[in-house]
């Protein structure tokens, strides 16, 4: 098979076939394929930056470069894509000398070793990207979150954290069966329909003029753009590094074929804005896979894996757009010049004396569009500028958005700072940060969400607090990033509203069309700051979603087009980048969801409330079977009391259940906060930070709901800041003792090497007997044999595990936990724990970040003498060396 360039392949290393007799590649020809596929990677990366900068300091910036460039890779993510791009190339220069030499269809790794595959999985840097990190040496883990969420789960670190893969509640769908997107053969059908253009869908059915818009009566633009923030809290998708094709160099902005990773949108015949024909195309790039993913199973002798996408920020609510999701980042953000935790400003202009963002590092002329957006050669251009999220210039709302948060953590770090003078400044940083992420956690589940998910599933699945689960997996599905979180595109309205003092258009700084709000921070430097903006979106309404004017000129075809006439369609984008991601179609969710699945106009109609859009829909789509999941979503009407369809409803609300329960700390999880610092903290606002942090003096209770009899504009002074109170540190027998609880509720102990699990204290001493150890795999020793010697040892005191038989051996009856978790490269068939000979627990089996886990936990009642161990069917070769088993005594049986 014909390997696509840009997949990018990890260590997914399935069990290799048999090496026929006499044939065996060897470490230096792989050791030669590496080098020479490293030098392959850097080069176009090298390349492709140079290029992509270049292209965005000239005076006119297309809008493509400024997409791609926003949606580049950064620090660890681009590390991670980095070291699978090393991984693929190497697979595919040596599938190419395998088929040269033998003539025939043979992988390359048919003729590799465990041993090769394991070296080219270390020597490429897959392996650190998948490896679970020990959480023993993480500082104040039951106090504050780490950058990336690392050992937010205790069982698996890296669920939820940044740089791991989107989650599937269903099967991708690629056009293959691995990797193409569905549309990629232009004349191949699906259910017996060829796939409409998504730029022929996006004329024909979301297309409505800015005079068209219908306002919504109920909720403000808060609504939209604070959606907007959250999603940057939870989800970013970056493209490929390269913007050419590693095999065929194919430069992707100066052709329209599809090849990897070009996934150009096609123009239709006759389309009202945009030249036709094939040589015309709006430019897109693929997301970049996952390590492990997509053809490259192929190259290790087994089953291909579909293609999966990486999420670079963590599925938390943490307000990681304003920290960052990667320590880098985030220690760039940071003031280190003071001892206030304090976060990084602008030192070169104010807002009225208040704080602005600081400037962005990078030298790119993305932002300096003053001078063509006034027409004015004089005036003065500014950089962008830097948050914790790169989409922080997108538009002048959402800086202003960034711009408050950044401040309202500024204040409650110099507040924390009068009130705990003792407090050394990463612990002011620190409480000042968790403070604000338990702000996000509020605001999204008291405010946001029951306008958006409605009444039904606020109280079916958002209601209560159940606690925290350990089991549950918080990561962010492919699908709620790609689709039903991109349903506010449709409630932006085509201007920005700047307000004066009185709630009326500014006469300085009047509302700003939309399209002329891109990348503009100077606007917020040179135009009145962020309180006209703050105003037009907690006193001006939304866009209503109606099925007759669904997205608005700016976003469809006016997107960027300040910079260039060629503008992007974002719904053409987000139809697209649903089919990139393997998405199925609108019936496949719909009966995930337990709804409905229209087989014909009649039950679509009766499904939207609207025949003549369920005819239109069927007259391009053919059928609802086939519908982008995006534009299915969108088109239904609204739940009771929602802005979003049942569809959209149900996908939204079990992602945020997810990701509460999933939440170790979670502000409400006992432990986390005390209850007094939690009664403060449900009386926080988005009117008293808006109050607490600008110059504004009046504000709607409900900054989320439209001015109306019952949601006045009331003064500042009558709105209560955060009272910290609950956050003075108490003297203690001369000393200062920080209030502490217990720690967050978890699950019974980590189950991980830190030692024996749960709350035993290993004490040789004690009066309780203790029987206990936790060991770790230790040296890599591959062997056909099924029970698994563990040869590093953490804790063995009482000498009861023996690292050359593998056996534990009970001397003290009584009831023992015993955990264990097999990590490897290659399948090894079950790992079973064993008493005696006889099962006492079957691993559970999942693939998840290119390696196979096998994982369990139970309780067990032993007699004196009783032998317990691990077996693996399959043999230990493959098993990573940071694989566990531990056990120890709960209580001893005294009878």
């Amino acid at each position: 098979m014909l390997f696509s360039a840009l997949l990018v392949l990890g260590i997914c290393l399935i069990p290799v076939h048999s090496t026929p007799a006499g044939e065996h590649l060897g470490s230096p020809l792989l050791q030669q394929c590496f080098e020479e596929a490293k030098k392959v990677v850097d080069d176009a990366y090298k390349y492709s930056r140079e290029e992509s900068l270049r292209r965005v300091r000239r005076e006119m910036v297309r809008p493509h470069d400024a997409l791609r460039l926003l949606k580049q890779p950064r620090g660890e993510t681009r590390s991670a894509v980095r070291s699978a791009d090393y991984m693929a190339q190497t697979l595919r220069l040596l599938h190419e000398r395998v088929h040269h030499v033998h003539k025939r269809s043979l992988n390359a790794t048919d003729l590799l070793t465990p041993e090769d595959l394991r070296t080219l999985a270390d020597i490429s840097g897959c392996s650190a990207r998948v490896s679970l990190p020990s959480c023993r040496t993480t500082p104040n883990l039951n106090e504050y979150r780490t950058a990336t969420s690392v050992c937010n789960n205790l069982n698996d670190p890296r669920r939820g954290a940044s740089n791991t893969p989107f989650s599937r509640w269903l099967p991708a769908e690629y056009e293959d069966g691995i990797s193409q997107p569905r549309g990629w053969n232009k004349n191949r059908t699906f259910n017996n329909f060829m796939l409409p253009l998504v730029r022929q869908v996006s004329n024909n059915i979301l297309n409505t003029t800015d005079a068209g818009v219908v306002n919504d009566t109920e909720y403000t633009h808060m609504v939209t753009l604070f959606g907007q923030w959250n999603d940057h809290d939870l989800t970013f998708t970056p493209f490929s590094p390269s913007i050419r094709s590693f095999s065929n160099g194919i430069n992707c902005d100066e052709s329209c074929d599809r090849t990897e990773p070009c996934i150009p949108i096609a123009i239709p015949l006759g389309d009202p804005r945009l030249p036709s024909g094939p040589d015309s195309c709006i430019p897109a790039f693929r997301s970049a896979p996952v390590c492990g993913t997509g053809n490259s199973a192929y190259n290790f002798g087994g089953e291909p894996n579909k293609r999966e996408q990486i999420n670079a920020l963590t599925a938390f609510l943490d307000l990681g757009q304003v920290y960052g999701s990667d320590e880098k980042l985030a220690l760039f953000l940071r003031d280190l010049e003071n001892d206030g935790g304090l976060l990084r400003v602008n030192t070169e202009f104010r807002d009225n004396s208040r704080e602005l963002l600081p400037f962005n590092p990078l030298q790119a002329n993305m932002c300096a569009t003053r001078k063509r957006i006034t027409n004015d050669t004089t005036v003065r251009e500014v950089p962008c500028f830097i948050a914790g999220d790169v989409r922080v210039d997108e538009n002048i709302a959402l800086t202003s958005i960034h711009t408050l948060f950044m401040r309202e953590h500024n204040r409650l770090a110099r507040l924390l700072k009068r009130l705990n003078p003792q407090w050394d400044s990463e612990t002011l940083y620190q409480e000042a940060r968790k403070i604000m992420g338990a702000y996000t956690q509020v605001f999204v589940f008291r405010d946001y969400l029951p306008h958006i998910v409605g009444v039904d599933a606020m109280r079916r699945q958002l209601g209560r607090y159940p606690g925290y689960n350990a089991n549950v997996d918080p990561s962010i599905s492919n699908v709620f990033a790609t689709a039903a979180y991109r349903f506010a595109h449709l409630a932006i309205q085509p201007f920005l509203a700047r307000l004066d003092a009185n709630y009326r258009e500014d006469p300085r700084f009047p509302s700003v069309p939309l399209f002329k709000a891109f990348f503009t921070p100077w606007r917020v430097v040179f135009e009145g700051g962020i309180d006209p903006l703050l105003r037009g979106l907690i006193g001006r309404p939304a866009k209503l979603n109606t099925q007759d004017h669904m997205m608005v000129d700016a976003l469809r075809e006016k997107l960027f087009q300040f910079v260039m006439h060629l503008a992007l369609d974002l719904g053409s984008l987000n139809m697209e980048r649903g089919r990139d991601h393997g998405l199925p179609g609108y019936n496949a969710w719909r009966k995930l969801c337990g709804l409905s699945q229209p087989s014909n106009q009649a039950q679509l109609a009766q499904v939207l409330n609207n025949n003549d859009l369920a005819r239109r829909l069927l007259q391009l789509y053919g059928t609802a079977d086939n519908i982008d999941i995006w534009m299915g979503g969108v088109a239904e009407p609204f739940v009771r009391g929602g802005r979003v369809g049942p569809l959209f409803s149900c996908l939204i609300a079990t992602q945020f259940q997810r990701i509460r329960q999933g939440d170790r700390l979670w502000y409400e999880n006992p432990g986390v906060f005390t209850q007094a610092q939690r009664s403060a903290l449900s009386r926080a606002s988005i009117s008293s930070i808006i109050c607490d942090n600008t110059g504004i003096t009046s504000v709607p209770t409900d900054a989320f709901s439209v001015l109306s009899n019952r949601n006045r504009l009331v003064r500042c002074s009558r709105l209560r800041s955060l009272n910290l109170s609950a956050w003075r540190e108490r003297a203690c027998t001369g000393e200062t003792a920080r209030p502490r609880s217990a720690g967050p509720q978890g699950a019974q102990g980590p189950i991980g090497p830190p030692g024996p699990p749960g709350k035993l204290i290993l004490n040789s001493n004690a009066t309780q007997p203790q029987s206990a150890f936790s060991v770790l795999l230790g040296d890599y020793n591959p062997s056909s044999e099924k029970i698994i010697h563990f040869h590093q040892v953490l804790y063995n005191k009482q000498n009861l595990y023996s690292t050359n038989t593998g056996l534990f051996t009970c001397v003290i009856p009584g009831v023992y936990q015993f955990s264990f978790l097999s990590i490897s490269i290659v399948r090894v068939g079950d790992v079973d724990l064993k008493v005696n000979s006889k099962l006492a627990l079957r691993g559970f089996k999942v693939y998840q970040g290119g390696n196979h886990l096998s994982s369990g936990d139970t309780l067990l009642q032993l007699e004196a003498g009783d032998k317990v161990w691990l077996e693996a069917s399959s043999g230990t070769t493959g098993l990573s060396t940071k694989s566990y088993f531990s056990g120890h005594m709960l209580f001893p049986d005294r009878t």
